[in-house]
C-alpha cells in the first residue's frame, strides 16, 4: 500500500536522491517470542506480563486484543476482559536473544540500523537500493528474511524521514476488532513528495509529543487534525501550547525531520523494575529483590562493554507515591556488588514499613569500565576489580550452562518480572 506523491519537503540522501528510511516494528513481539517455544498456543488469546492481581500487560496476542486487551493495561483489567486468556510471565533474556537475531537480519541489508527497543528499529536503505532494489522491495525482503530466519512477523513503514516512517508503520500493522483480525498490508510506503497528503488528515494525537494535556489544549482551540496545526500561525499555536512545543509541532506537521539514522546508538539507560504481588514491608526482602535487579542491570552493562557513573533507585509505595534517589560515582561501575553498595546507601531514605509496591534499579551516564589497576590503588578499587573479574567469569558460566547455573540467591517464590509478580 502507498500514498501518491504531492509537493512537500524532502530531505535528500548522500547521493542527492530522496532518503528512504524503513521503520520496522515486530508484531506483538513478546507474545510472538513465546509462541516460538509454545506453538500449541498459536491462535489463542495470550497475554505476557505480571500476575492478574498486581501486574501490567507487556504484550497481548491479536486474539487477546479482540477482547480489548492492550499493552500497559492492568493485568487485573485484562483478566476481566478475557478471563480465558493464557497469562505468561515475561522472559527478558529470551526476548533479548530473539531480538539480537532480528537485528542481525536487519544488518544483512544495511549497516545503518538504529534500534529503538528490542522490537523496533530504523533502517536507512537509501544506498542499499543499488543492491536490493527500491525501498519497497527492500522492505518486503526484510519481512521475508525475518519470517524465514527467525520465525516472526513484522510491519514496515517507508518514508523520507524517521517521523513519517514511524507513522506509516501504524498503517502496515495487523488490526484486531471484535469481529475479526485484519492482517494489514505488512508494508506501507509514503512516497517522496506525498508526506503532507499522508500527514495532514491524521488526528493531532498521532504527533510525537502530544500527550493527553497537550491534546486537550489543541482541541480547545479547534485543532483536530495535523493539517489544522500546519495551517495555524506559529504565534497563535504558541499561545495554546507554549513556544517550544509550538515550534516542535509546527515542524512535524509540515513533515520536517532531518534526523539521521544513528547506528550503534549508545544506551541512554539500563534498568530493571519489579511489581510485587503484595506490598513489601521487610527491608531484607526488599534488598533481596534489589540485589536481583542489580545483578540484571550489571550483566546488561557488561554485555555492552559499558559501566555506569549514575545509579538510580526507584520506589513506588502502596499508596502509589513515587520517589527516586540517584548517586553519581567515580570510577563507573558494572558489577552487582558495586551497584548494591550504592543502593544500600540510597535505601536510607526509603520508609519500607509503609509498604513498597514497586522497586527499580537503573543505570545511566555510561563510560568504559576500568580494567587496569596501578600499584597505589585504594583497597576499594582493588576489590571492585576483583569483583569484576569474578562477574565476567560468572557471565561465561551462564553463557555456557544457562542463567540458572548461578543465581543471586533470590527464591523463585519472591521473583518478579518487569511487568509484575510471577505466577506461583
Amino acid at each position: 500500500m502507498s500514498v501518491t506523491p504531492q509537493r512537500s519537503p524532502v530531505t535528500p540522501g548522500a547521493n542527492g536522491s530522496p532518503r528512504r528510511i524503513l521503520h520496522v516494528d515486530m508484531n506483538a513481539f513478546f507474545v510472538a517470542c513465546e509462541l516460538l517455544r509454545r506453538p500449541e498456543l498459536i491462535g489463542k488469546p495470550v497475554v505476557v506480563g505480571g500476575s492478574a492481581q498486581r501486574g501490567v500487560v507487556a504484550a497481548a496476542s491479536y486474539e487477546a486484543r479482540q477482547f480489548g486487551v492492550r499493552s500497559a493495561m492492568a493485568s487485573a483489567h485484562a483478566h476481566r476482559l478475557c478471563n480465558h486468556a493464557v497469562f505468561l510471565d515475561g522472559d527478558h533474556d529470551f526476548y533479548s536473544e530473539i531480538s539480537a537475531q532480528v537485528f542481525d537480519v536487519f544488518r544483512q541489508y544495511t549497516p545503518l540500523v538504529e534500534g529503538l527497543s528490542l522490537d523496533e528499529a530504523f533502517l536507512d536503505v537509501t544506498g542499499a537500493q543499488r543492491i536490493f532494489g527500491d525501498a519497497r522491495t527492500v522492505a518486503q525482503q526484510v519481512r521475508e528474511a525475518v519470517r524465514t530466519q527467525v520465525g516472526l512477523a513484522c510491519s514496515v513503514g517507508i518514508a523520507t524521514n524517521k517521523f513519517i516512517a514511524k507513522l506509516a508503520t501504524e498503517f502496515a500493522k495487523p488490526r484486531a476488532s471484535r469481529e475479526r483480525i485484519d492482517p494489514g498490508p505488512g508494508v506501507f510506503e509514503v512516497a517522496p513528495g506525498a508526506e503532507l497528503e499522508f500527514l495532514h488528515p491524521l488526528d493531532v494525537g498521532m504527533l510525537w509529543g502530544v500527550g493527553p494535556v497537550t491534546l486537550e489544549k489543541l482541541h480547545s482551540v479547534g485543532m483536530k487534525t495535523v493539517g489544522d496545526i500546519a495551517a495555524c500561525e506559529l504565534s497563535l499555536l504558541a499561545l495554546a501550547v507554549g513556544a517550544n512545543q509550538a515550534e516542535h509541532l509546527f515542524e512535524l506537521s509540515n513533515a520536517v525531520d532531518d534526523r539521521d539514522v544513528e547506528p550503534d546508538r549508545e544506551a541512554k539507560s539500563i534498568g530493571s523494575e519489579e511489581t510485587f504481588a503484595d506490598d513489601v514491608t521487610d527491608p531484607l526482602e526488599l534488598r533481596r529483590h534489589l540485589l536481583q535487579m542489580a545483578d540484571t542491570v550489571a550483566r546488561r552493562c557488561r554485555e555492552q562493554g559499558l559501566a555506569a557513573l549514575t545509579v538510580t533507585l526507584k520506589i513506588r509505595y502502596g499508596d502509589l507515591r513515587n520517589m527516586s534517589r540517584s548517586r553519581t560515582v567515580e570510577p563507573p561501575v558494572d558489577t552487582s556488588q558495586a551497584i548494591i553498595a550504592i543502593i544500600d546507601d540510597l535505601l536510607e531514605d526509603v520508609e519500607v514499613h509503609e509498604g513498597i509496591r514497586l522497586a527499580g534499579v537503573s543505570l545511566r551516564n555510561f563510560g568504559l569500565p576500568e580494567t587496569q589497576l596501578s600499584l597505589f590503588d585504594e583497597p576499594e578499587k582493588i576489590a571492585e576489580s576483583e569483583w569484576r573479574t569474578a562477574s565476567l567469569a560468572i557471565d561465561q558460566i551462564r553463557e555456557k550452562f544457562g542463567d540458572s547455573a548461578i543465581s543471586t540467591g533470590v527464591s523463585d517464590e519472591t521473583q518478579s518480572t518487569p511487568w509484575g509478580p510471577r505466577r506461583g
